[in-house]
């Protein structure tokens, strides 16, 4: 709308500039040819312009729309894949009193109360395969090997004789991951031994 508005004043103007030449004691020229050429050059450059502009709108309209498809899919995959990983933080502590409880059984009490223990370590069990299904791994280090920051967490370090510094000592609770991300880092003492 504004587009014929403003052609319909450059006409104007136009009209207006032929008018005062021909209103004037020169010689009539006829100029009209040379201002329709001129302004159909003006008129396909300013479109092709506005083609260019718009093209460039498009084609980032387009590239926002797939890097939005992309990011919201990626979000979807890791909501679904991490979503639970307060509860399962929370389920933790519950896996690390049961162990002890399965750890504490000896065989007296194994004699006098064997249908609990054995109702404990079918708990146990599945609690366990419920953290597998739900792509929960258990860290469980052992004695001997080597100290690695991104999995374990030093709680204490301390000269062991027949050991290297940077090698497990000791194992206080075992660590977790939820699928490639860690939930609880095992806890170990570490030798400080020179090497």
């Amino acid at each position: 709308m504004a587009d014929a508005k403003k052609m319909q004043d450059d006409l104007s103007d136009v009209e207006a500039a032929i008018q005062e030449i021909l209103d004037s004691d020169n010689e009539p020229v006829d100029m009209t040819e040379d201002l329709d050429a001129a302004t159909d050059e003006d008129e396909i450059a300013e479109l092709t312009a506005q083609r260019d502009e718009f093209r460039d709108k498009f084609m980032r309209a387009l590239a926002d729309a797939e890097n939005s498809r992309k990011r919201s899919e990626r979000d979807r995959r890791e909501a679904e894949q991490y979503g639970g990983s307060k509860l399962a933080r929370d389920m933790l502590p519950v896996y690390d009193n049961m162990k002890r409880a399965i750890e504490a059984v000896n065989d007296e009490l194994r004699g006098q109360a064997a249908g609990l223990i054995e109702g404990v370590e079918l708990t146990m069990r599945e609690l366990r395969n419920i953290f597998e299904k739900h792509g929960i791994r258990v860290i469980a280090p052992v004695v001997g090997e080597n100290f690695d920051p991104q999995i374990h967490e030093a709680m204490f370090e301390a000269p062991v004789p027949g050991t290297v510094a940077g090698q497990i000592i000791q194992v206080m609770d075992e660590g977790f991951m939820l699928h490639d991300r860690l939930l609880r880092p095992a806890k170990v003492g570490v030798s400080s031994t020179p090497a």
